[in-house]
């Protein structure tokens, strides 16, 4: 019994108490077991183990919707193997950074010189697992390093230990009231706690995951609906958005076989919540607060405040703990603006780089950057946010990151804002204003060059002169200040 990892242990379970109930479910229809599921974690980390992997080491994963990916992340557990979990689309620079930090030595689909790179198609199902005795594994053992980024444009390593990343789950979904018999369907990516989380939630349980890839195929994704009637699925709310553009409400037709939907990594408008209420009457719809340091800290559901859904809720369990913090670190009383800062069981102990846990807990409590308060009733409110990460449909875009990518090109000087989405489906996207005369190069131009250097969603949607940079007196600029309201 893997005793160090709570995820492990119930998948162990559930292949001992119901070895023919079905886990996953892959975009080609291929189904596993649980018996399967857990034998084929056992012969990855026996693979992993082939390659002298062992407690402590860490491997480099390209998160993909695939159910090699999902054996080899587990397998890792197993053993105590530290994932660090990457973004299949990041592009090159931040990728060499997470490698040149981290150091994996192993990594999988992507090619690297830092270590031994492997497709997961190389993973041989046919070794034996030695024993790990004489191996101290614990729960508070690192298991994840997701990397989010930072307001200065590096991104920031959150490690999350076996004990963390079960606790969310079991948060989670004894928020929704998720149980054995879900089918849901995964169209979100699993390089971001949300869809990775809702794969846990989903193991823990014992349920069904159907892995469709993404929501782009929103054909596949009705049929996929359809055909193992799924009880739910998550969603951020740039794909509510992409879901009504392009398909109406042709969603609703589920309405009478959804238990629930979990939402999060954004804002969503109160319109589009009150529309999923009349289109979900019988749907239990939540939504959730958090960020990758601390996983769904704050849920609410739609039906159950439908006279404040402005609200971001209240803690997600009774191990949660939310407060409102001044700048000195002094607990606020409700009705009063502060930061919102959270303790729990999921809540992350440390970022990689001990240099920036300076300032990013007061006590217990980490420090969120956001802003808001709390009712006398307990409801949590965010009234805005502190720092200058842009929300680009539940993806965090640096401003410094865009104008460093932008003054690489020979442009004098520039400042990156969010700016709402003109298409009214992402929420906000990049801006950027450049200071008049600092460079000849049309914007159309700068755009195009800026393809290699920046994933698409951080590419600025629009471009404007500036006459100069707003600034503190010590230099810093004041992107806030040209952020629309």
């Amino acid at each position: 019994m893997p005793e160090h990892s709570p995820i492990l242990s119930a998948i162990q379970r559930h292949a001992a108490e119901t070895p023919h109930a079905v886990a996953l479910i892959s975009a080609v229809k291929e189904r596993v077991t649980y018996a399967a599921l857990y034998e084929k974690i056992v012969q990855a980390a026996a693979f992993l183990q082939s390659h002298g992997l062992r407690k402590g080491d860490r491997i480099a994963l390209s998160a993909r919707t695939e159910l090699d990916f999902i054996y080899v992340y587990f397998a890792a557990h197993l053993l105590d193997v530290v994932d660090v979990v990457v973004d299949a689309n990041a592009n090159p620079k931040k990728l060499a950074y997470i490698l040149d930090l981290t150091k994996p030595r192993l990594a999988f689909g992507f090619e690297t010189e830092v270590c031994v790179s492997l497709k997961y198609d190389q993973i041989d199902y046919g070794k034996r697992l030695e024993s790990a005795d004489g191996q101290s594994m614990a729960a508070d053992d690192t298991a994840d390093i997701v990397f989010t980024t930072g307001t200065t444009g590096l991104p920031k390593g959150v490690m999350l230990s076996h004990f963390n990343i079960f606790s969310s789950a079991d948060n989670i979904n004894g928020f929704i009231g998720n149980t054995e018999h879900e089918v849901e369907v995964l169209g979100l990516p699993l390089c971001h706690s949300f869809g990775l989380g809702r794969l846990r939630c989903t193991l823990i349980k014992g349920a069904t995951m159907v892995l469709v890839g993404s929501f782009a195929n929103l054909k596949l994704f009705f049929n996929a609906m359809d055909e193992f009637h799924a009880t739910g699925f998550g969603m951020v709310p740039a794909v509510w958005a992409y879901i009504r553009k392009f398909s109406g409400t042709r969603i609703s037709k589920f309405a009478g076989q959804l238990k629930y939907i979990e939402i999060g990594s954004a804002a969503m408008p109160i319109d589009s919540k009150k529309e999923l209420c009349e289109l979900f009457p019988n749907t239990r719809i939540c939504m959730h607060y958090g960020l990758t340091e601390a996983s769904r800290s704050a849920f609410m559901e739609f039906h159950e405040n439908m006279d404040r859904l402005n609200t971001i809720g209240k803690p997600v369990s009774a191990k949660v703990d939310i407060r409102i913090f001044d700048e000195n670190g002094r607990i606020l009383p409700d009705g009063e603006q502060g930061e919102i800062c959270v303790k729990g069981n999921m809540v992350t102990k440390s970022y990689y780089r001990p240099e920036e846990n300076a300032n990013a807990f007061f006590g217990d409590y980490f420090r969120t950057g956001d802003v808001g308060y709390r009712d006398t009733d307990g409801n949590f409110y965010l009234a805005g946010r502190r720092k200058e990460l842009i929300n680009v449909g539940g993806k965090k875009v640096s401003p410094q990151e865009v104008e460093d990518a932008v003054c690489s090109l020979g442009v004098e000087d520039c400042i990156c804002v969010g700016m709402e989405d003109p298409n009214g489906i992402l929420g906000e996207v990049p801006k950027v204003y450049i200071v008049k005369n600092g460079t000849d190069m049309p914007f159309d131009e700068i755009r195009r060059k800026l393809a290699p250097l920046l994933e698409d969603y951080k590419i600025p949607a629009a471009f404007d002169w500036i006459d100069e940079i707003p600034k503190t007196s010590s230099g810093k600029k004041q992107r806030l200040s040209l952020r629309n309201p």
